[in-house]
């Protein structure tokens, strides 16, 4: 169907195309001759304590092929009950023995689970279905799946690849959410009629997906021109979207557009197919990123990281650290972070790929740059069992130590090439300055407050701005620097995305590079703004824990370093960091 004529139906009801009747086909109706049969059985659960108070029924399928003897793939139905049946419009059991039986999928064990009741009436689907977040995702992995495990004496496979979700209408968008959460657990989705529309907020995955780095899940989407088309949205429209922002990041999917209503009918009729596509071995590369229609200052993923990057980008540089902070790189690519419960900092030498010892015994460092003059500059939390939190200076050459300012309670800094060092009091909700020129300094003055437990601070790449991070917000503000060192004109200029249920972005450590785009660590990884505060993605975390500081160092300049809980991770990037004073 032309683009243009496919709009107007949707967007013109009186032009509607009338849904076709689709019909199951011989994969569906019955098995083929000497295909052994799976069993079924029926299960209940309700132990949950992500979802207290619900009971839910369930059935779990096994192949007859399945003897134990190795774990069996996986595949997971949301309303379970409308799949497992095999008079209906989608009857599992029968395409799963057909297709295992021709090797056109893997053995694979089917778990079909109904959403909660809470109580004699109340059907918790909604809350558990369209909500975003990993709470669902979480009562799979840590409940369900454990359960059905150990009820059934089964192995399901620990290859994410080999793990699939699949759900019609909210049970769609809820199988998306549980692989966009957690691609480490499930890396299939089988979405029909998938409800992408604004029930409890999923509307926002379309510019979710353009603007995250690309996850390794394989999406198969199917929908009806004759869809939905409510309060809550567009249901054709909504997984137009989807499968334009699929194919604008480079993802493995597919999109059939029928021309059925809000029912299972033209999914059932196309499943044997939807999961030949699903379980069809891997690519030997993922599509490209669509770049044509960026404009030049859209800075897109794909700017900065080959093919808009993967999470698997991650080199590890060192690990079994207490807690790394002070991310930093020198003018000349070497990189230097603080293990800051041991009172150490590491160098990366430019040409070198693991740290070596360079300050020991020295204070606990929770910010580390270099100044104009040469000198790395520190926010330091004490020293031994001295408390005592001050600003200091560290000569390079000598490893000696002055203090700049005392009576203070920085977080991090940043130093300009005009000689003036600002770092966060998060507490205080203040930014402080200082010149570099003063010793023993007490009680510097703040030059901005009013910030949401600031975190974070760079300059800009000319360094006629500062910007700082709202670790308790969802923000990062942009101040202007005059010509005495101070900061005027504060804006909430940058606006970081929080995680699904929780109120702040934990906005935290940022550098800037040679483009002017600011990189923020914050609870959902690292997010890339451009010169003008709008964003441009989100880089994955190399591991689950918080990512607090980042820096552009190594050859060229062009590796982004980040400090990971206990671990430093790199990757290289298609861009280089700012110029260091």
């Amino acid at each position: 169907m032309k683009p243009l004529l496919l709009a107007c139906l949707l967007l013109c009801p009186a032009l509607a195309v009338v849904a076709q009747e689709y019909k199951l086909g011989p994969d569906s109706l019955e098995r083929a001759p000497g295909v052994p049969k799976g069993r079924v059985e029926k299960f209940a659960f309700a132990d949950s304590k992500v979802f207290p108070e619900t009971t839910r029924d369930g059935w779990i399928y096994i192949p007859s092929q399945y003897d134990g003897s190795k774990p069996a793939a996986l595949m997971v139905f949301q309303d379970g009950g409308g799949y497992v049946g095999e008079t209906g419009q989608q009857r599992v059991p029968i395409v799963f023995d057909n297709l295992i039986a021709k090797g056109e999928m893997p053995v694979t064990i089917g778990v079909f689970i109904n959403p909660g009741m809470r109580g004699a009436n109340g059907s918790n689907r909604s809350f558990e279905y369209d909500s975003l977040g990993g709470a669902y995702a979480k009562f799979l992995i840590d409940e369900l799946l454990p359960f059905v495990a150990q009820k059934y004496s089964v192995k399901f496979t620990d290859d994410p690849d080999l793990r699939a979700l699949c759900g019609m209408s909210s049970g769609a968008i809820c199988a998306f959410t549980v692989a966009w959460e957690r691609p480490d657990q499930f890396r299939k989705v089988l979405s029909q009629i998938g409800s992408f529309t604004n029930i409890r907020g999923g509307n926002v995955y379309p510019s979710w997906i353009r603007k995250t780095e690309r996850k390794p899940i394989r999406v198969f989407l199917q929908d009806g021109s004759n869809d939905l088309n409510n309060l809550h949205g567009n249901w054709p429209l909504a997984n137009q979207e989807m499968a334009s922002a699929l194919a604008f990041m480079g993802y493995d999917f597919q999109f059939v557009l029928g021309t059925g209503s809000h029912s299972g009918q033209h999914g059932g009729t196309i499943l044997p197919d939807s999961l030949r596509w699903l379980w069809r071995p891997a690519l030997a590369s993922l599509p490209k990123p669509v770049t044509k229609d960026n404009l030049a200052g859209d800075e897109a993923l794909s700017k900065v990281f080959a093919d808009g990057g993967k999470p698997g980008d991650w080199e590890l540089v060192g690990d079994g650290y207490g807690f790394t902070d002070g991310a930093c790189g020198d003018a000349q690519g070497n990189f230097y972070f603080s293990d800051l419960p041991k009172s150490l900092v590491y160098r990366v030498a430019v040409g070198e790929t693991k740290p070596v010892a360079w300050l020991e015994g020295g204070p606990k460092i929770s910010g580390l740059k270099f100044g104009p003059d040469g000198k790395l500059y520190a926010a330091t939390q004490g020293q031994g069992t001295n408390n005592t939190k001050k600003i200091i200076v560290i000569d390079p050459a000598t490893k000696a130590i002055e203090t700049v300012a005392t009576d203070v309670q920085p977080n991090d800094l940043i130093v300009s090439k005009t000689g003036w060092i600002y770092f966060t009091d998060t507490g205080a909700g203040q930014v402080v300055g200082v010149p570099i020129t003063a010793r023993n300094l007490p009680r510097p003055h703040p030059v901005a407050g009013g910030i949401n437990k600031p975190n974070g601070i760079a300059l800009s790449a000319d360094q006629r701005m500062l910007v700082v991070s709202e670790y308790g917000g969802t923000n990062a503000w942009s101040f202007l620097i005059g010509e005495d060192g101070g900061l005027k004109g504060g804006e909430k200029n940058l606006e970081l995305r929080t995680p699904a249920g929780k109120i702040d972005s934990g906005g935290d450590g940022m550098t800037t590079d040679a483009a002017g785009r600011y990189w923020i660590t914050s609870h959902l990884g690292i997010q890339m703004f451009d010169v003008g505060g709008r964003m441009g993605g989100i880089v994955s975390r190399p591991q689950d824990k918080g990512t607090v500081s980042c820096a552009f160092a190594g050859p060229g300049r062009s590796y982004l370093y980040v400090c990971n809980a206990d671990k430093v991770y790199r990757r290289k990037t298609l861009t280089e960091g700012a110029k260091v004073p």
